[in-house]
């Protein structure tokens, strides 16, 4: 999903052609996301366990698989805009970005309204590029130390200031909001900082060349076309995935899953997008209890889409999570 190399020098960089290392990274990491996406598919149609991809190791390896991406961002930007920044090229490719980002924020608004991207990876990408071209030309020490602190920003700047919708992108919100695809400048930003401290000190040490005469076998050859292509690859694998999962489930359905077994986890998953996970496990049992409490769980499931009942449940969770904050204040004293 990053910006492409291209053959322009950058200090020692080689002088043709492409680096295939950072493609052949890029098309493990692609590899990754896909795998993960079809892991998520599975569990949206009942496959696996509620919320799996959203706990433990595979929330780890998601986030591992963004900051490779964007690691690369500051790579790419670096060899193609380091020695002078080519105008046409970037906007072009900036455009490129920003047009699939809107295209996503605007699909994802369609088909999943209450989670849509509002500012996902794509998003983060088209701007980190642009503030990206401020930092090409500081020593790569500098630069490193600022994308530690860029990283850090969201565990000692967190302010209610940020709370408001026309700020989330920023990611110092006191509450993280709902999306499917949440990467925010701060602390994402980090990662494309470090890509380009990182990239500074390969060319300055000699490394840079070094991967330049690399020449990798046939194996990497599906690697590295991914990698070249990897906008095409990022638009186009999750509705494939997506689509497949979808009419494999018309032909065998998901086994039916114990609803009360399957609330919690997925209460939590997407509690924690917002809260953390203490908050989030005394804030779900409160939601499993009431529902079951006045008889209306099974209606939870029954797809009711009418306002009176989305009003309802918006009640049951603003009551929850009152209760909750007291709980939990209450227990501080």
């Amino acid at each position: 999903m990053s910006l492409q190399t291209t053959s322009e020098p950058v200090q020692d960089a080689p002088k043709q052609g492409r680096i295939a290392a950072f493609d052949i990274l890029r098309g493990v990491a692609l590899i990754a996301m896909a795998s993960y996406h079809f892991t998520w598919d599975l569990e949206n149609f009942g496959y696996t366990a509620p919320g799996l991809t959203a706990f433990g190791w595979w929330k780890f390896y998601a986030r591992c698989i963004a900051s490779t991406f964007l690691f690369l961002v500051g790579v790419s930007l670096f060899l193609a805009h380091g020695r002078q920044i080519r105008w046409p090229g970037f906007w072009k490719r900036f455009a490129m970005v920003a047009a699939a980002a809107i295209a996503i924020s605007a699909v994802t608004y369609l088909v999943t309204p209450d989670g849509f991207i509002f500012f996902g990876i794509l998003h983060e990408i088209a701007l980190a590029s642009l503030l990206g071209l401020a930092f090409l030309t500081l020593p790569w020490l500098l630069t490193a130390v600022i994308a530690a602190a860029v990283t850090a920003a969201p565990y000692y700047l967190r302010s209610e200031f940020f709370d408001h919708p026309a700020l989330w992108w920023v990611g110092l919100s006191a509450i993280n909001p709902r999306s499917n695809d949440y990467v925010p400048l701060f602390p994402w930003f980090g990662a494309v900082l470090a890509g380009i401290a990182a990239v500074k000190l390969a060319s300055a040490t000699g490394l840079l060349a070094r991967l330049g005469t690399w020449a990798p076998g046939r194996w990497s050859k599906p690697l590295t076309f991914i990698g070249r292509h990897s906008l095409a690859f990022y638009l186009i694998h999750q509705p494939l995935l997506f689509g497949s999962v979808w009419m494999f489930s018309q032909v065998m359905p998901a086994a039916p899953q114990d609803k009360e077994a399957g609330f919690l986890p997925a209460c939590q998953a997407q509690c924690e997008q917002q809260r953390d996970s203490k908050f989030c496990t005394s804030y779900c049992g409160c939601m499993l209890d009431t529902l079951k409490g006045e008889g209306s769980f099974d209606k939870l499931y029954a797809n009711d889409q009418s306002s009176v009942w989305k009003s309802h449940l918006a009640d049951l969770a603003e009551t929850c999570t009152a209760a909750t904050e007291d709980q939990m204040e209450g227990g501080q004293q």
